[in-house]
């Protein structure tokens, strides 16, 4: 059976051929090597014609990189399954072939062996078409292609003719077979999906798949090689996210570029940096979201009985005591101060606080030190220097771009209700809060028509890391939280 049918099972979805290439016909009585010459064949798939050509290579088949997708262009051979001199079958998987969506196998149609592999498996992109493998259909033919250059078999391009017009019918699609994916038993035990390429690439950047923390955005949630390649490990996100926030990173971006039906607003090197450190947190932490609501007459007695004990230049905020009561909330559940490691969990000491700050190009969020052991007029005072420096473009501090043990938002004065925000890594969780509002509730006591009393609530979202922080932990967390402000008190323990 000719090897002349070998595709991969994409190539011939697509109509696609590989070029063949033929030897001059041997056992002919009395008859010599021919000189190169070519005849043209009529292919019966897809109507393309193939170019048979004659030399002195025995009868073989020069197969290229197949287009796996419509819109693949080059793909990476991730390894090969057959070494050279090997017989394979219709069906049996030659090489895994890598493109930027997932890793596929190159399956033979027809029987033969494997002459000569002219790509060697890696990092290096081949562009479809392009030779990477002779195969032949006798085993003793194998020999004669140990010194084989392929570029000694290709045709002038002024000689090669118009292939003839050939009506025939296209061969009906055919699925892609899937290689099965490479596996491993991550440092969590659970089933690490990774494909070939990926594991090299990670070998290269010297990272063991295995014991980091990593989200494969290929099918079934696979990792693939530019998943490895965009991941930023733990301590070069926290270096990279602790760096001072410098001049040069805070300057103002270019003008807008106004286009004809729109506008590019272009942005400055810190909010850049703060967008990707994001992205990259919210593709790679398991992110779960829960919600409570705390009443807040109790801590607006608090504010108004230590203001009237302040001048007006220095009055204490409800933003100050929710920022205080987040931090004992910490204190109280330990277990979410903490980080993922990827191999660990490491617990923190000090409550340090990221809050939220300024928006658009001026949106900051400012570290705040050991705010458990902080004073309420303390908090005040650094959180209204931290805005001031914002509104007069003065961020120069290393706190401005130092990374916390948690990160607090209040949305409130924007009439926002709820917000899930995203962790900040290496954060494992953070606290969005909401607007403070009027809402009828149930007396405990009431009696007859008094059953209705009227409060002022908010509602509380904490973000969490299901890594660090289980359901139990994340609970623990709001109804310490619950208590500091209901009974804010407990905020001088």
């Amino acid at each position: 059976m000719s090897t002349g049918r070998l595709f991969s099972i994409s190539a011939r979805r697509n109509g696609a051929i590989i070029s063949q290439i033929s030897s001059s016909l041997r056992g002919k009585a009395g008859a010599g090597v021919a000189a190169a010459s070519k005849s043209q064949t009529q292919n019966l798939f897809g109507g393309i014609s193939t170019q048979r050509w004659l030399s002195s290579y025995p009868a073989h088949e020069v197969v290229g990189m197949p287009s796996l997708s419509p819109t693949m262009e080059a793909g990476t051979i991730a390894s090969w399954t057959l070494g050279e001199g090997e017989s394979f079958g219709a069906g049996d998987v030659l090489c895994e072939i890598e493109t930027d969506k997932a890793t596929v196998s190159f399956e033979a149609q027809d029987e033969g062996v494997v002459a000569k592999i002219l790509a060697d498996a890696g990092s290096d992109e081949i562009d479809c078409g392009v030779p990477i493998l002779i195969t032949v259909e006798d085993e003793d033919d194998v020999a004669a292609f140990k010194d084989y250059v392929v570029e000694d078999t290709a045709p002038p391009p002024a000689e090669v003719a118009a292939p003839p017009a050939v009506a025939v019918e296209a061969p009906a699609p055919t699925p892609v077979a899937v290689a099965p994916p490479a596996t491993s038993a991550s440092a969590s035990g659970e089933r690490l999906v990774a494909s070939p390429l990926a594991y090299t690439v990670a070998k290269e950047k010297g990272l063991d798949l295995s014991s980091i923390a990593i989200v494969g955005t290929g099918p079934d949630g696979r990792i693939i090689a530019d998943d490895v390649r965009e991941y930023i490990p733990m301590a070069a996100a926290v270096e990279t996210a602790a760096a001072p926030v410098t001049a040069a990173a805070a300057t103002t971006a270019a003008a807008p570029i106004v286009g004809e039906y729109y506008t590019d607003f272009p942005l400055n090197e810190a909010s850049i940096a703060t967008a990707n450190l994001l992205a990259h947190s919210k593709q790679t932490i398991p992110h779960y979201y829960l919600t409570v609501d705390v009443t807040l007459d109790s801590l607006i007695g608090l504010r108004s009985t230590l203001n009237s004990t302040l001048g007006e230049d220095s009055q204490i905020s409800l933003n100050d005591l929710l920022v205080k009561a987040a931090a004992c909330a910490m204190k109280a559940c330990p277990s979410a101060n903490a980080s993922w490691m990827g191999d660990s969990v490491r617990m923190y000491d000090n409550v340090d606080v990221n809050v939220v700050m300024g928006n658009g190009d001026n949106l900051y969020s400012p570290v705040l030190q050991d705010v458990g052991s902080k004073g309420v007029k303390s908090i005040s005072d650094e959180l209204a220097s931290n805005l001031k420096d914002i509104e007069e473009g003065t961020v120069e501090g290393a706190h401005f771009g130092q990374v916390g043990t948690v990160t607090v938002m209040n949305l409130g004065m924007y009439g926002v209700k709820s917000c899930a925000p995203i962790i900040r890594a290496p954060q494992a969780v953070a606290l969005a809060l909401g607007a403070a509002e009027n809402r009828v509730v149930p007396k405990e006591d009431g009696e007859g028509d008094d059953i209705y009393d009227t409060k002022v609530l908010l509602t509380a979202t904490l973000s969490c890391d299901h890594r660090v922080v289980d359901g139990a932990v994340g609970a623990q967390f709001l109804s310490a939280f619950k208590t500091a402000v209901e009974k804010p008190e407990t905020l001088l323990l």
